[in-house]
């Protein structure tokens, strides 16, 4: 596991690898003017002692000085410039991946703990991908440097330094896999205060309204505090690692101080090259700290780079092949032909039929839908209802294919649903959502979200069909007008026309619609039944209602109870049969004296 993210860490900078290693060559540049400056400092003292000028090498040392600066800031601004571009790929890997995962999938994860992935993980990445793998590579090649100088000056000072440097070196080896582990358990509690921090703010006037603002906000502040102790578990061991950085000049220090004045007083060292030792020991805490605050920082990454290839290896609806291509290109290009349907089926709704139909959201949990069957044919206005929980909703998700089921089969047009491609068959079909969600943005932008091309006059004719045009006159601007977060600037029965209008817009073959009315007064309840009755006569209409006055006209109606078809009919049929239809019908006050609708 850890070498696989250790490849995918170095996978997300390798497309920037020509800007890193410009970054390091430059900052590798800058460490070879600092390696320098001992040595000229070591000249320095030698030429004073022989009382002969030091210009030459005061103004050899301010060039250093001068140019290892400057070279150092280039490949800086090179490391940091790559690193915004890490960041910018990651970020559009996840963006792009995460509306085409299946639905199954993103159920899974809370909304929270994916932004988290997207932002602070990405952010993590950031510096694992660039300033820290750079760090570690420089912070190598200029320790390996200056130990080789150190050797070149003194042997027995150098191997006193080699063996403090691998002691401690030893001991934070150790310490790094819990600067790993710890660094994944914080960015995971932080998911889970992002997924609460969404659960609060998505339901804000249900808890304000139930006096539930105390609640919410204790169980925020555990989650808050569960961050903040994976936080100090990673704040220890980093301490731990960094403190070693420092530990190690001090003890090379006291040991080259003790050992190096005894080589002088005997006369088996020169005090200039005593003084270039320790001006290369004070030298070594730069490279020590940036070696081991690139190890550091590389374990963090490593841990985010997990997080975010759990998403990324989450197969995407378009690289499924529809069964029977074959992989092939002439396969691929016979199944897209077979998806798009005909010119002659377009003018007509589409035809369905569930045979033996078992679904269940979880493995561990019973069936929603246990053996349902039915088939509709093309056109028309079919009603699905029955108790809450039993299914109807489903059926919907299961038409576009949210979810795949568990046995038996579903067919479209003759084939099975399996075998049609998401997006085409998607394409097919308009979906009103029980909750009718409006997107934060304006009127036209929700509008045109499944019809991007619409012209102007499909627009107005669609706002006449579900009676909008009275509303987009009302507002400042227009279709222009700003909804608000989630369509708060709009009352529920606008936002279910909105929903509709989207839907009828992409003239769909299979309209569905899930509780569509349920927030319309009965004028405007009445006037969509005539849409919809209108829409019906050449596109096929499912319709879920518990208000069953919204589904007295429809050519037949499906009774759902406990994940199975009990009865079909229409509504007259299915009063006369009595059941479960006509104890629903009983207490929705919906009476056997209106006109019996057309049969099939």
């Amino acid at each position: 596991m850890k070498d696989s993210a250790t490849r995918s860490l170095l996978g997300h900078a390798r497309p920037q690898a020509k800007a890193l290693i410009a970054g390091a060559a430059l900052s590798a540049l800058g460490g070879v003017a600092g390696l320098a400056q001992p040595l000229v400092a070591k000249s320095f003292v030698e030429t004073l002692a022989v009382d002969e000028p030091v210009s030459r090498q005061v103004l050899l040392l301010a060039l250093l000085i001068v140019g290892g600066a400057l070279t150092s800031a280039f490949g800086m601004y090179a490391v940091e410039r790559a690193a915004e571009s890490v960041v910018l790929g990651a970020r559009r890997q996840l963006i792009s991946r995460l509306p085409r995962l299946r639905v199954a999938d993103l159920d899974q994860r809370p909304p929270g703990d994916l932004i988290s992935r997207v932002t602070a993980d990405t952010t993590l990445l950031r510096e694992a991908a660039t300033n820290n793998l750079v760090d570690t590579l420089i912070g190598s090649v200029t320790l390996l440097g200056m130990l080789v100088l150190m050797a070149w000056l003194d042997v027995v000072l150098f191997l006193a330094v080699l063996g403090v440097v691998l002691a401690i070196g030893a001991c934070t080896a150790l310490v790094m896999p819990r600067i790993a582990r710890a660094s994944k358990e914080a960015q995971e509690a932080l998911g889970e205060l992002g997924s609460g921090l969404e659960r609060l703010l998505g339901a804000i006037r249900t808890v304000k309204a139930s006096g539930a603002e105390q609640r919410e906000s204790t169980a925020l502040e555990r989650s808050a505090h569960g961050a903040w102790q994976a936080g100090l578990r990673a704040a220890r061991w980093g301490a731990v690692a960094g403190t070693s950085s420092g530990l190690v000049v001090q003890l090379a220090f006291l040991t080259v101080l003790g050992l190096g004045g005894a080589r002088v007083a005997n006369g088996s060292m020169s005090v200039a090259s005593l003084i270039g030792f320790l001006l290369y020991l004070f030298y070594l805490v730069g490279p020590v700290a940036q070696l081991a605050s690139g190890i550091s920082g590389l374990q963090v990454g490593t841990a985010a780079v997990r997080r975010i290839h759990e998403v990324l290896e989450l197969s995407p609806e378009e690289a499924e092949e529809p069964a029977g291509a074959g992989g092939t290109a002439g396969g691929r290009a016979a199944a897209a032909a077979e998806a798009e349907p005909s010119s002659a089926a377009a003018d007509q709704g589409a035809g369905i039929v569930f045979r033996d139909v078992v679904f269940r959201y979880r493995e561990d949990s019973r069936p929603v839908l246990d053996g349902a069957g039915f088939e509709i044919s093309p056109g028309g206005l079919t009603a699905v209802v029955g108790p809450s929980g039993t299914g109807k909703s489903t059926l919907f998700a299961l038409l576009e294919r949210f979810y795949d089921i568990d046995g038996g089969s579903i067919t479209v047009d003759g084939r099975d649903l399996r075998d049609w491609n998401p997006t085409e068959l998607r394409r097919n079909i308009g979906y009103v959502e029980q909750d009718a969600p409006v997107l934060a943005g304006t009127l036209r932008d929700n509008l045109t979200l499944a019809a991007s091309g619409a012209s102007p006059d499909e627009l107005r004719r669609v706002l006449e069909q579900v009676r909008l045009t009275a509303l987009v006159d009302s507002l400042p601007q227009g279709l222009d007008t700003e909804v608000g977060h989630r369509g708060a600037a709009l009352s529920g029965g606008q936002r279910q026309r909105i929903a509709i209008a989207r839907a009828l817009l992409r003239r769909p073959r299979l309209l569905l619609l899930d509780e569509a009315t349920s927030q319309l007064d009965a004028l405007n309840e009445s006037e969509l039944r005539e849409v919809v009755a209108e829409i019906a006569r050449t596109t096929t209409v499912l319709v879920i209602a518990h208000r069953l006055s919204t589904v007295t006209g429809a050519r037949r109606i499906l009774v759902l109870e406990d994940g199975r078809v009990r009865a079909a009919g229409t509504h007259a049929e299915l009063l006369r049969e009595g059941g479960l239809y006509a104890r629903l019908a009983a207490t929705q006050t919906l009476g056997p004296t209106q006109p019996e609708p057309a049969t099939d």
